[in-house]
């Protein structure tokens, strides 16, 4: 089950996914999260965020709504206070960045990547690849989402590319005009890899009280209701892109990791469905290897972008 990603070693394809998982110390008391092939931590900003007012969670059929708007500790406090925890941890360690300008974004990059540096100096190790989240607002043009059109993005993919050393990928919004022209921009770019997708821009209404259920109008929608256009467009982006991809999207089963890993999905993430069964990744990684025993699958490279 095992594979390599820019140099970076996955035991399994079952990847925690950002803004799911916290940073793992609470899912580490359930069960043994080595177990895992990785985790994408919390998202993170240069600067802590204290996220949005009101609401941030509702569910809806078969998935979920989020207005979580970034919450974070900042990067300077994550370095200093959870990396020592993930220098504990066998597995792949993957930091998701964000920010709300060009500056942000490579400044976030270089601390990680200092710290990095000197980490390996001193033997340690806490970090091995940064998830670029390109879906945050870009707050000098209007608010847009870096993310939506492909040439605004590429200038974040090349001020965070020239910040730091660290395998980097980038990962993808569903909202983008193009994502198979937004995947190739990025391997363009220097970036190692992909990830997606993101969530779906949506929205929900209390029609009693007349109004939107969240302060911030809209929220993202995960869950199993985006499975099949989040499989869709993995499947598109590997055929476009020669770089690995990470697949997500409504991913609640063993079987479900097989589709996007026969989409060509080098491994996935798996995010909502952590509320729904805390235990999710251990369970997932014992359902995937079943089903690889029951079907006679020696390795996943022998089903990967089967199609």
């Amino acid at each position: 089950m095992s594979c390599a990603i820019a140099g970076v070693s996955f035991k399994n394809p079952v990847v925690m996914a950002s803004g799911t998982f916290g940073f793992g110390r609470e899912y580490g008391a359930l069960y043994d999260i080595n177990k895992l092939g990785g985790i994408s931590g919390k998202g993170l900003t240069l600067r802590p965020k204290a996220g949005n007012d009101g609401l941030r969670a509702a569910e809806t059929p078969s998935g979920m709504l989020n207005s979580v708007g970034l919450e974070n500790p900042g990067v300077a406090a994550f370095l200093r206070d959870e990396c020592p925890y993930w220098e504990t941890l066998d597995l792949a360690r993957i930091v998701n960045l964000g920010g709300n300008t060009l500056e942000e974004y490579a400044e976030g990059a270089r601390l990680i990547d200092e710290d990095a540096a000197w980490r390996k100096r001193e033997g340690r190790q806490a970090v091995d690849m940064i998830e670029l989240n390109i879906s945050c607002p870009n707050v000098k043009e209007g608010g847009m989402a870096y993310g939506i059109k492909t040439e605004i993005a590429r200038g974040v993919v090349r001020e965070v590319r020239a910040a730091t050393k660290l395998p980097l990928i980038v990962k993808l919004s569903p909202n983008a005009e193009d994502i198979a022209g937004m995947a190739v921009m990025c391997q363009e770019e220097g970036a190692d890899g992909v990830s997606l997708v993101n969530t779906f821009s949506a929205m929900k209404i209390d029609i009693y009280r007349r109004r939107s259920v969240f302060d911030n109008l809209y929220a993202g929608l995960s869950g199993p209701a985006i499975k099949p256009i989040a499989l869709r467009m993995v499947h598109q982006v590997c055929r476009a892109v020669t770089i690995p991809v990470m697949g997500m999207g409504g991913i609640g089963s063993a079987g479900d990791i097989i589709e996007f890993i026969m989409a060509g999905a080098a491994v996935v993430q798996v995010g909502t469905y952590n509320f729904v069964q805390p235990c999710a990744g251990e369970q997932l990684v014992a359902g995937l290897t079943e089903f690889m025993r029951s079907e006679g699958i020696r390795n996943l490279d022998e089903i990967r972008g089967i199609l």
